[in-house]
């Protein structure tokens, strides 16, 4: 028997099968989609078994491989087809598509592996009649009468001697159970009467089934409701299901919710869970134990069959777009190639959707279905918007008076405050007063960001990171000084005026510990704290019943970003945070501090008019000849030498002039960060609405540069942000 391997190099010079011949003694455990250690060259790799051959195509000689790491088909035949399109359309190599689907336990590599863990249980051997016990040992055996398997944690805390002694006996008998890394909680079935509008969506999902949907419902609409009832109607056909969430933050609520409603059907996959964890969830999930998978961006990958829909709740999030390293894929075209294998239906909600995916249901590519009230039957928050223009003189800190009679006047109703500001740290950067020097990170282009709880400053692309000292290095004068603002800063000012009051910040830095967003979220909740301060990962799906205010410090960071999605992206954002105020049965209130106020992505949001700020955006775009009115690419050169690379651009740039039209080429150009960790980066921007000449020119040079080490070439597609 032959056998077609890919082993685990990501390498474009090696992105093809190698065919090896496979010992007698394992013919037998071959199968398409395990994974298997071979030769290559002096090295030894794992790889995919992706073919099976009778004989040998060619005259040479083969090699055996050396042994099988998996008994169970790791890649099914689903997963293998859609690696292939997945390298198609992204131009990466096979293997790289194949790895990202998986967990790190699964993944072909040379490493470590991830055990299985097992629980010990005892059942009753044969027990004579004329037996005869201690009071110790017919405790022991009690435990037994309703019970045919007992854990041995249990029996050994009544009396260990005793255990051992009925084990010799043969009185008891082991056996090993797997034990699962990730707890279920018991089943409530909790599940709340829709409104007519919610019944009216769900409806109209399964009788228009198979096909896409948005599902464009405003904060607090129910949509999660929705989808659990939707669900719901597929468990009872027997059809399984996905939920992608964008943030990690938001999957602990959304996980618990749907435990309260589904029990341990449900299996997570996301990044905060442990390598373990995730081989246990994927392992249940191939078994059939659970028929609802729950997580981020790579959850789509779920080895599900028979799936009956798939969600992707906040839509417009660019989360769900991986943008580096390869594949470069989107989880919504994932989606939506799996429905068509599996003839499901894919749920894309959002409050404030994507223009692309907006502008497709306007056209009836997709089918548009409207939640336009809020459950509670109250209206939307009322917005308040501050022009800290003139509100610098006499604001405290970062905190106009506005905002700061509003937290007061929430904080004597013992109600919640949530405050946005989209960025960590304690201060943007340092420079010295005297002669100008700004910090920067020595390998990239990029000044560093000062965090005061450990007196460093750190570089958030590569990681770079230095103490801070009293003297500017260059003029050695004592004249540093730190400007703008991050979480930090803004904590320790929420502290000096606030200072009896309970205050949780959440941000990268708090919430990199294993565990960390759940508790916050739970704590938060349970009202331990009164103010939650964090970045945009506090603004999007969360649901706390007695947050009634929302202060957004400083509204134009992300609306300053040279991206042409930066207003999309700002008035998504300041939309989605404002949602999260009055939730329940208290009215709600937002305020939100700008030195923009006139701007329409700010001041669209205080009439929470997404349409408008829609049909604004929609003009720009097709002047401007952007997305959705052209198909955008990418193409990044990258490497040590800037001066080698920027002729390398031009010859590129050049080469698309001359084989493209009706292409609008722009640059080469640098990269909006030129370098990162000592590599330059140029980018050359295609627009376009015809992809047929594209793709072939696009190989050709990806082949022509694969072998020359000192350069990199990285298309991405559509890409999320044009940095």
């Amino acid at each position: 028997m032959i056998v077609g391997v890919l082993v685990e190099l990501s390498n474009k010079n090696i992105d093809k099968i190698f065919d090896y011949n496979v010992p007698v003694e394992l013919i037998s455990k071959i199968k398409v989609g395990i994974r298997v250690i071979v030769p290559f060259g002096r090295m030894t790799l794992e790889g995919f078994v992706l073919e099976i051959k009778k004989s040998n195509d060619s005259n040479v000689e083969l090699k055996n491989i050396i042994s099988i790491v998996d008994e169970d088909i790791v890649l099914n035949s689903e997963l293998l087809e859609l690696g292939k399109t997945m390298r198609n359309k992204t131009l990466s190599t096979l293997i790289s598509c194949y790895q990202v689907m998986l967990p790190k336990a699964l993944k072909a590599k040379n490493g470590s592996v991830v055990n299985i863990k097992y629980d010990t249980y005892y059942r009753l051997g044969n027990i004579s009649p004329d037996e005869k016990f201690n009071s110790k040992q017919n405790e022991i055996i009690k435990c037994f009468e309703n019970n045919d398997l007992v854990s041995r944690s249990k029996l050994v805390s009544i009396s260990l001697s005793s255990l051992n002694t009925l084990i010799k006996r043969n009185i008891l008998v082991a056996e090993k159970k797997e034990h699962y890394r990730v707890l279920y909680k018991e089943i409530n079935n909790k599940k709340k009467e829709l409104t007519s509008d919610q019944k009216e969506v769900v409806s109209s999902i399964i009788n228009n089934s198979p096909d896409t949907f948005l599902l464009y419902g405003v904060t607090g609409s129910g949509k999660t409701e929705v989808y659990m009832e939707v669900i719901d109607y597929y468990l009872s056909l027997g059809k399984s299901s996905i939920v992608l969430v964008p943030e990690i933050s938001l999957t602990p609520q959304m996980i618990n919710r749907f435990r309260e409603r589904f029990g341990d059907k449900i299996a997570a996959l996301h990044s905060a869970l442990s390598d373990g964890e995730k081989y246990d969830e994927w392992r249940r999930i191939v078994r059939g134990e659970v028929s609802i998978v729950i997580g981020a961006r790579s959850a789509i990958f779920a080895p599900l069959t028979n799936v009956g829909v798939i969600i992707i709740d906040e839509e417009h999030s660019d989360s769900y777009k991986q943008s580096d390293p390869n594949p470069r894929y989107n989880a919504k075209e994932i989606a939506i190639l799996r429905s068509k294998y599996h003839n499901c239906s894919v749920v894309l909600g959002s409050a404030t959707p994507s223009l692309e995916v907006m502008a497709r249901a306007k056209k009836g590519v997709f089918k548009l279905l409207n939640l336009p009230n809020r459950v509670n039957g109250k209206s939307l928050p009322e917005v308040d918007i501050i022009d800290m223009n003139n509100e610098m003189k006499k604001s405290k800190g970062h905190f106009s008076l506005k905002l700061i009679s509003s937290i007061e006047e929430c904080l004597e109703k013992k109600e919640q405050v949530i405050l946005l500001l989209n960025r960590r740290g304690y201060s943007s950067f340092i420079t010295c007063k005297n002669c100008g020097y700004t910090f920067k990170c020595p390998k990239c282009d990029i000044s560093l960001t000062y965090h005061k709880s450990s007196n460093t400053l750190r570089c958030h692309y590569c990681g770079y990171g230095e103490k801070v000292y009293d003297k500017c290095p260059s003029c050695s004068e004592e004249s540093l000084n730190r400007l703008g603002v991050g979480t930090q800063k803004v904590e320790e000012e929420l502290n000096n005026i606030f200072p009896s009051s309970k205050i949780l910040r959440m941000d990268f830095d708090t919430t990199s510990k294993k565990g960390a967003h759940e508790k916050m979220i739970e704590d938060f909740k349970n009202q331990k704290y009164d103010i939650l301060l964090g970045t945009q990962m506090v603004a999007k799906g969360l649901d706390f019943s007695q947050v009634t205010l929302v202060g957004v410090i400083n509204a134009d960071t992300s609306l300053n970003i040279p991206d042409f999605r930066s207003s999309e992206n700002t008035f998504s954002l300041l939309s989605q945070v404002a949602g999260r105020s009055g939730r329940s049965e208290k009215t709600g209130k937002v305020i939100i501090q700008t030195f923009n106020p006139d701007h329409y992505a700010i001041s669209m949001v205080k009439s929470y008019d997404y349409l408008g700020f829609y049909n604004r955006e929609m003009y720009i775009r097709k002047q401007l000849k952007y997305p959705p009115y052209y198909y955008l690419c990418n193409i990044r050169v990258s490497g040590k030498d800037a001066s080698y690379i920027f002729g390398e651009a031009l010859k590129i740039k050049r080469s698309l002039d001359r084989n493209l039209n009706n292409f609008i080429i722009l640059g080469p150009s640098n990269s909006s960060v030129f370098k990162i960790n000592n590599i330059y980066r140029y980018n050359i921007i295609l627009k376009y609405k015809d992809d047929s000449l594209l793709y072939p020119l696009l190989e050709k040079i990806i082949e022509h540069y694969k072998s020359i080490s000192k350069i990199k070439i990285d298309i991405d597609f559509n890409p999320s942000q044009m940095l």
